[in-house]
């Protein structure tokens, strides 16, 4: 596909990344010519200087031949104005803008036709609702769903204590007394997909495939006591706070905000009435003791800083919170941030940005063509959802008889929403769906790219 990139910022990068990668023909547009440089220095790419929502600008890359715009600068204004003017000078190309602001979220959805938006992507309200879901079902550091909400890959901690520790994955069974499967394993900053005979060691992650239904089974047969958040600590009063707190509301959950600057906590104050807002710095031990941090139910930082969000989340840990959730604007480097106790983390650039490469992925490949696609293992692995057509290979055949790459591990089997958990007698039909893991980089595009033959 040919596809336009307006901003060259944290999502514009990871997009020209993820999209260069798989074979894309990328136009990357942005005003500032260091951006571009450092660009073009690492990706096989055009660039062009210049401000995207501007007709000319847009005619010198070449909008009228794009298949695909993403607006994805600072500014939700550019942003919408970009996909409207791309809009009129291409009607038959596809395009994604990504809006940030609360007072847009309404406009955005219900002027869509208008603004020739294809796709809302809202980095902050996707990076709460991961929050949300966390919060909502603590006890995991990831979760990710497929088969209409029915199946689960969920990131699990080995800690010292766990009767995981030192045992194969063939002895899992007799452990954990629910039918799961370990389908891939970080250990260092390093992804595995493991066989029976690979050993668990302590601080592993684990990523388990299971039927929602057992996950509760899973946590009690392992000895972990999960309860739901009553007291949540948010750490930050950006955009992230704000949408998380709305999400919440029903939940039950007591929420308090803490943030700095006296005029944003004046704004939070009369935009969540039934919020508490604490104006303080989150920086400083006597005012996190203060606040009660150790007798939180759960601590989120979401200040701007990374470096202070690591650091309060490594405090909150020290206090024995039961759950932390930390952002990261740069989570990059795995190897370091595995060996730091700050609970789940979260990019809402990763996010925002792997959730458009899963709508190009479907507009490239309608037919055949992944139902939901996940990264997990810090992004060095997928699993990703097929549904079963008729000219998909080895329909009715048992496990063991077929042949799939050595990256490939088929993982769940769908009829409906019954989950099977796939042995070597399992067999798949027509209809059904399923979830395979792979390593990002296979590049798995059809179902049938799993098998040998």
């Amino acid at each position: 596909m040919k596809i336009l990139i307006a901003g060259g910022g944290k999502i514009g990068s990871a997009l020209t990344e993820q999209l260069s990668g798989e074979g894309h023909e990328l136009t990357v547009i942005d005003f500032d010519p260091d951006v571009l440089e450092d660009i073009q220095e690492r990706y096989d790419v055009i660039t062009v200087l210049g401000n995207a929502a501007s007709m000319a600008v847009l005619e010198m890359a070449d909008v009228k031949s794009a298949n695909l715009i993403i607006a994805a600068t600072d500014r939700d204004e550019v942003n919408m104005l970009t996909c409207l003017t791309a809009h009129r000078m291409n009607p038959k190309a596809v395009t994604i803008g990504r809006i940030r602001n609360p007072e847009y979220r309404y406009q955005a959805y219900e002027m869509r036709d208008m603004f020739g938006l294809s796709l809302a992507v809202n980095p902050e309200q996707r990076a709460a609702h991961e929050i949300a879901r966390l919060l909502k079902y603590p006890g995991f550091l990831s979760i990710d769903t497929f088969a209409k909400g029915n199946a689960d890959i969920v990131e699990l901690k080995v800690d010292a204590n766990s009767p995981l520790k030192n045992k194969t994955l063939s002895q899992l069974p007799n452990i954990i007394h629910t039918k799961v499967l370990v389908c891939a394993v970080q250990r260092n900053g390093e992804t595995f997909m493991p066989d029976g005979h690979f050993t668990i060691r302590e601080n592993d992650l684990l990523f388990i495939t299971a039927a929602t239904e057992n996950l509760t089974h899973l946590l009690r047969n392992l000895g972990i006591i999960a309860k739901k958040a009553k007291r949540v600590l948010i750490m930050g009063g950006g955009k992230i706070s704000y949408y998380l707190v709305q999400e919440l509301q029903d939940t039950g959950m007591e929420c308090t905000i803490v943030e700095k600057d006296h005029l944003r906590c004046e704004e939070l104050a009369s935009q969540l009435p039934n919020v508490t807002i604490v104006e303080g710095d989150a920086s400083s031990q006597e005012f996190l003791d203060s606040e009660g941090v150790g007798y939180s139910d759960a601590v989120v930082t979401l200040t701007g800083m990374d470096e202070l969000n690591i650091v309060i989340s490594l405090y909150a840990h020290t206090r024995n919170v039961s759950q932390v959730i930390t952002k990261l604007s740069h989570a990059e480097n795995n190897k370091i941030l595995d060996s730091l106790e700050i609970g789940s983390v979260i990019s809402p650039k990763e996010l925002a940005s792997f959730s458009i490469v899963r709508y190009v992925r479907a507009i490239q490949h309608k037919e055949g063509g992944a139902i939901t696609i996940h990264r997990i293992g810090g992004g060095k692995i997928e699993a990703i959802e097929f549904e079963v057509k008729e000219d998909t290979k080895h329909v009715g055949e048992q496990l063991r008889n077929i042949k799939t790459r050595d990256d490939v591990l088929i993982c769940a089997i769908t009829d409906h929403r019954k989950i099977e958990i796939p042995s070597g007698s399992s067999r798949f039909a027509v209809g059904n769906t399923m979830v395979v893991v792979t390593s990002s980089i296979s590049q798995i595009r059809q179902l049938n790219d799993i098998f040998e033959d």
